[in-house]
């Protein structure tokens, strides 16, 4: 640390400083800290103190690099016995960023400013306090973030450039937008928008985290000289506010106009870009750049490279990337094991978390997570268990993360107690954990307690999403709870996330499952419609008096260029039969064998329904010989059909053709045969 002192030299100056302090009864923020008069009564007790030799620069070294709290005190006092506080800036300076860096409390940091501001001639005490509060993050309740700076201008000290970078960090952490604008206008008045540092600071760090797309896009335009930060920090600006065209449209002009050229950082700042666009031609386009230019060395824009074709689909293309890689690290492997996931891979996923452990890299979070729903999809059950024992071995059952995927996993498995366990145990908890608890609800059947635990939710401070909606809007569907779902209908009106379609969506569900095709209907003509909004009216519909409406929504699907799916055949054929409506029936068996839809076990059911339903016994056993994979629903209705019409024969015949096609009989088999007897 003080290479020009001796070494015996620097350990009597680091004892005689520990003596000072296990000394001394000091306590952080002691208002007798910076007594002169105490400071001297230690010193003297103090045994020794003739062998240092005390120099201004040594002490200055000192402080720039003590290594905790204990140690900036030290330095604290020492700079007092020996006059060199307050009158030293330098060593004022050094000392309150070590003090911020140590998490003092802000009237320290405070105090020795004001002691040593009377010495002060410059902006520099300044920024250092302005800095120091960056460091801190949180102000004192009696002391304004702001009021350096106003006292700095009142004082009639001009602002620097070393000012205005620390000062809009200031603005951005307490979301001072006023303030912030204020700044940029000051800075303006004194020609710092020339320096590419400060633009590059409000670029990124001001309006970047504000998301005033057109005034970051206003000063880097405006920057007279951009270096390489001012490109990436404009990029970064538009890829984190999902303006993906404009970041791609960035780097092209980059490429064109610009004396600099993509580093890492563009690389890696894009490829997120291109992951979401699922563009692989312009993920082609920067691999061969980064080939070219030897980035591909470098071990951050190979894992990109490895996320970014695993994101496009393009499994083989991140493989390659994998293992032509030079250095790999634990991002390396885990981004492998969510590729292979991502693309349902499960088990080259699980052989790479193999091989990831056999080489003696370290499991983090991240690997927990990605590995998890892998063992869902692979029916590893068991081995999901032995993950988790090992995340309780190791604490990793602490991470959020972690907890969500384990949450998810016992879910899946039907294990909601577990499920339960892993949730209530956890010490902090973010949207993604309630909303995965409230699906482990849902989709095991617990649907009192879903709708429970979205009031829990709500009483626990934490705003219901939309995700949290379409998961609890289908158990109010399923046990007919219309209140609670009619509260979360305005809920969801309220936060503004019934304009989301999939909660529209979920809204009309509910509504029709409960028997409520009026409000159903309202809720479908207010939302942004898709095939599936169009396909649960029409299910809806279909069960009631109203089938015609099935119809007409039927044919509406098309007018408005919308698809017709197994869903919407299944749903407008079971109307017609509610209403034996043979003619509309077979316009639409038609359409179904035009688009061979026909082919499908649902439709072919609900045509042999409708048949039977009308008295076509004849159409129905044409439609049931060309069943190629019949179930005991096809069955069922056949042998119900030849019941109706008093055919028992038949009936009974059908009844053990069953048998011998391989289809068990149920409880609706026996109605069936009986029925005709």
């Amino acid at each position: 640390m003080f290479h020009h002192v001796r070494i015996p030299r620097l350990v009597i100056f680091t004892k005689s400083l520990q003596t000072l302090t296990e000394s001394s009864s000091l306590k952080l923020g002691d208002a007798n800290f910076c007594d002169l008069v105490s400071a001297r009564k230690i010193f003297d007790e103090m045994p020794q103190r003739d062998l240092v030799s005390w120099y201004q620069k040594d002490l200055l070294s000192f402080c720039v690099n003590t290594k905790s709290l204990v140690q900036t005190q030290q330095a604290h006092a020492f700079a007092i016995i020996h006059g060199l506080l307050p009158t030293s800036i330098s060593i004022s300076s050094a000392l309150i960023l070590r003090y911020a860096t140590f998490s003092s409390h802000p009237r320290i940091v405070q105090m020795m400013f004001n002691q040593s501001l009377p010495f002060s001639r410059s902006a520099f005490l300044y920024n250092t306090l302005i800095r120091a509060q960056t460091m801190m993050g949180v102000a004192d309740d009696h002391i304004f973030p702001f009021d350096v700076y106003n006292g700095m201008l009142r004082s009639g000290v001009v602002p620097d450039d070393h000012t205005f970078p620390f000062l809009i960090k200031l603005c951005t952490d307490y979301t001072e937008v006023k303030k912030g604008l204020e700044v940029h206008g000051m800075l303006m008045k004194l020609g710092f928008d020339y320096d590419v540092l400060v633009n590059n600071t409000l670029l990124l760090l001001f309006y970047g985290s504000f998301g005033d797309l057109a005034g970051a896009r206003t000063v880097f335009n405006e920057t007279p000289k951009r270096d390489l930060v001012s490109w990436n920090s404009v990029i970064r600006v538009f890829s984190d506010s999902k303006c993906y065209f404009e970041a791609i449209g960035v780097i092209k002009e980059m490429f064109l106009w610009s004396e600099f050229k993509p580093n890492v950082v563009s690389v890696v700042s894009l490829l997120p870009v291109c992951a979401v666009l699922e563009d692989e031609i312009m993920v082609s386009e920067i691999h061969c750049y980064g080939i070219k230019v030897g980035l591909d060395c470098q071990v951050s824009a190979g894992n990109a490279f490895v996320d970014v074709y695993g994101k496009c689909l393009n499994v083989e293309s991140s493989r390659r990337v994998f293992d032509e890689m030079v250095e790999r690290n634990e991002v390396s492997w885990n981004a492998m094991i969510g590729t292979f996931g991502h693309n349902g891979f499960n088990n080259h996923a699980l052989e790479s978390f193999r091989l990831m452990i056999d080489e003696g890299w370290k499991v983090n979070s991240t690997t927990i997570s990605s590995l998890l729903p892998v063992l869902v999809e692979l029916g590893k059950f068991s081995k999901g268990r032995e993950l988790h024992g090992f995340c309780l071995r190791t604490g990793l059952e602490c991470d959020v993360f972690v907890a969500n995927a384990l949450i998810d996993m016992y879910a899946k498995s039907e294990c909601s107690a577990e499920a339960s366990a892993v949730f209530y145990n956890m010490d902090s908890r973010n949207v993604v954990s309630w909303n995965t608890m409230v699906a482990n609800f849902a989709q095991n059947r617990l649907e009192l307690e879903a709708i429970g635990l979205v009031r829990e939710m709500q009483s626990n401070g934490e705003t219901p999403t939309s995700v949290t909606l379409t998961n609890v809007l289908p158990a109010c569907a399923r046990i007919g709870c219309l209140r609670s779902g009619k509260e979360i209908h305005s809920k969801s009106i309220r936060n503004g996330s019934v304009t989301d379609r999939f909660v529209s969506n979920a809204v009309t569900d509910m509504y029709a499952k409960c028997g409520c095709l009026n409000l159903a209907q309202n809720a479908f003509d207010m939302s942004l419609k898709d095939e599936i909004s169009y396909n649960i009216l029409i299910v809806g519909y279909s069960q009631t008096s109203h089938c015609l409406k099935s119809l007409e929504l039927f044919s509406e699907m098309v007018l408005n260029g919308m698809k017709h799916d197994t869903v919407s055949f299944v749903g407008v054929i079971s109307g017609c039969a509610t209403i034996s409506a043979i003619k509309q029936g077979k316009e639409i068996h038609a359409s179904a064998v035009r688009r061979l839809f026909h082919e499908h076990l649902f439709v072919s059911n609900s045509l042999l329904d409708l048949y039977t339903k009308c008295g076509r016994i004849d159409l129905s056993r044409k439609v049931f010989d060309r069943i190629e994979n019949r179930d005991v629903a096809s069955w069922n209705t056949m042998i119900f059909g030849y019941g109706m019409l008093g055919d028992l024969h038949t009936a009974v015949v059908m009844f053990e053709a069953m048998r011998e096609d391989g289809v068990e009989h149920d409880s609706v088999s026996y109605i069936a045969v009986l029925s005709g007897m």
